[in-house]
């Protein structure tokens, strides 16, 4: 009888959607005899790790640097006698004979032959994936992906559900994993006391393979603008991939697009599967009037224009007026009983994080120092100079610049009509000898100089600037010629303008 009700109770749980799985059979001891391997042990591979030792599994952990300090010689890890670190070369055999392969965001498919054993039907997961199906169907998720600006929606978000009383984790691919997040409610015995939301930022990386338990209440893809090509190879690759985030919405769940891009329309429609679909742009959905700074928001289920007020919004830039709007547009289609009039109270209240055009300091000589170091790419740094087009600047632009199509220039031409507006530009970093060929061969009218790195980049603007001036640090480039990331930069970049 019992392996009768067994048998039925299984066949019942394979007929149920992902969403409805999500939370349902995970336990403590629920992988209790499997063995995880975990690829990449950067924070979303050590959190991914812990989360498959509090399930009880035996984890081979692996990452192709041979520098790190095995994980059983970390402190959080002393405890598990069931871990094996793997640092260098690893025998694929090893990971063929895994019941489940996690695979960190950070690791291409083309490594470890990840690629191949998705296709032979081996159990390979996302870190993403592989925490959302711990995570109880109670807890409501907010998910936000996007090229550009997706965590500060993400941050926004949160911090309106923070000041509502709402608790909710919010991490992702900025901040905490959240297996972070799986593991607080799996060593929980009341979760609600925990979360009643989770605000996700998802990056392209966390969706290149496909999920079986992510499944948002309410998503949304920002924009999407050439980024990662030397990864996803072509626009529309990369649009497929960002819209596996709509794979399991269904009913009632709320997706939330740009007006009018070509390439996440087509992927839209290959993998919704019946969700509302709103847009950034047009009813239903977000329309701003900038002038009146009053975005106007419409739900598809519903006839009534919601007015959020966003002349109070601290942020610098348009930009942010719709960075704002979305966040409370998903909060709002979340179902967790916001109305628009709670929110229109905590607008002003909203910070931004650090390094997204922000303002450092005013030097004694009253120059202003702007640290935009999160722009990464030519559209962040095109949007921060929209946002100071009025205030004289001396743009820094430099460090590793990310393939764009295959063009020499990298795109950095486009920048040339907004520059022409500034006192200079100096370029640094091991792209800036091509950047100032881009920006001289389309035009640039204005000072342009070469430096070597960030710090003689900074030398030179303190030399060339007035009263008044802006020196403003938007790259348009990765940071990883000079530094560990884009914070590691902008730390720096502080540290020059404070000392000045």
């Amino acid at each position: 009888m019992g392996s009768l009700f067994l048998s039925t109770s299984l066949q019942v749980l394979s007929l149920l959607p992902p969403s409805r799985l999500r939370g349902i059979r995970c336990s403590k001891e629920d992988l209790k005899g499997q063995r995880v391997a975990v690829i990449g042990l950067g924070i979303s591979g050590k959190a991914a790790t812990r989360l498959a030792l509090a399930r009880g599994a035996s984890v081979l952990a692996i990452d192709g640097n041979e520098q790190l300090i095995p994980l059983e010689y970390e402190p959080e890890f002393a405890e598990f006698t069931n871990l094996q670190t793997i640092l260098g070369d690893c025998d694929i055999a090893q990971l063929e004979h895994a019941d489940r392969i996690v695979v960190s965001p950070g690791v291409p498919l083309e490594e470890y032959a990840i690629s191949a054993l998705m296709k032979s039907g081996r159990n390979v997961m996302s870190e993403l994936d592989f925490a959302a199906e711990i995570l109880p169907s109670s807890v409501k998720v907010l998910a936000v992906s996007g090229t550009n600006g997706k965590s500060t929606v993400t941050s926004f978000a949160g911090q309106m559900l923070d000041h509502l009383g709402i608790k909710a984790f919010v991490g992702g691919n900025f901040g905490k994993p959240l297996s972070e997040a799986a593991i607080l409610c799996l060593n929980s015995s009341s979760v609600e006391d925990i979360y009643q939301a989770a605000v996700v930022e998802v990056s392209s990386y966390q969706m290149d393979i496909p999920s079986k338990y992510f499944s948002p209440s309410v998503a949304v893809i920002l924009n999407l603008t050439p980024d990662h090509l030397d990864r996803h190879k072509t626009m529309q690759n990369y649009a497929d991939i960002k819209c596996n985030l709509f794979s399991h919405m269904r009913d009632d769940k709320l997706a939330l697009l740009p007006i009018g891009n070509p390439y996440l329309n087509k992927a839209f429609s290959n993998h919704a599967n019946g969700c509302h679909l709103t847009w950034i742009g047009d009813f239903p959905g977000i329309k701003i009037d900038m002038e009146a700074t009053v975005a106007k928001l419409k739900f598809p289920t519903t006839d009534t224009i919601a007015h959020l007020q966003l002349s109070d919004l601290r942020a610098t830039g348009a930009h942010n007026y719709i960075n704002a709007a979305v966040a409370a547009f998903l909060v709002l289609g979340l179902g967790v009983g916001v109305d628009y009039h709670s929110i229109n109270s905590i607008v002003k209240r909203l910070t931004l994080l650090p390094h997204r055009i922000q303002v450092v300091c005013t030097d004694a000589c009253g120059i202003r120092w702007v640290d935009d170091s999160k722009a990464t790419n030519i559209e962040s740094t095109y949007t921060a100079l929209l946002s100071l087009k009025d205030q004289k600047s001396i743009v820094l632009l430099g460090g590793l610049a990310k393939v764009l199509n295959g063009e020499d220039s990298n795109g950095f031409e486009q920048l040339v009509e907004l520059l022409q507006h500034h006192r200079a530009v100096i370029t640094f970093g091991s792209s800036g000898e091509m950047i100032y060929r881009a920006l001289c061969d389309g035009g640039l009218s204005i000072p342009c100089i070469k430096a070597t790195n960030l710090e003689d980049a900074v030398k030179h603007a303190k030399s060339i600037s007035v009263k008044g001036d802006v020196i403003l640090l938007s790259p348009g480039c990765a940071s990883f010629d000079e530094f560990r990331n884009f914070e590691h930069r902008g730390h720096a970049f502080q540290e020059l303008a404070l000392s000045s």
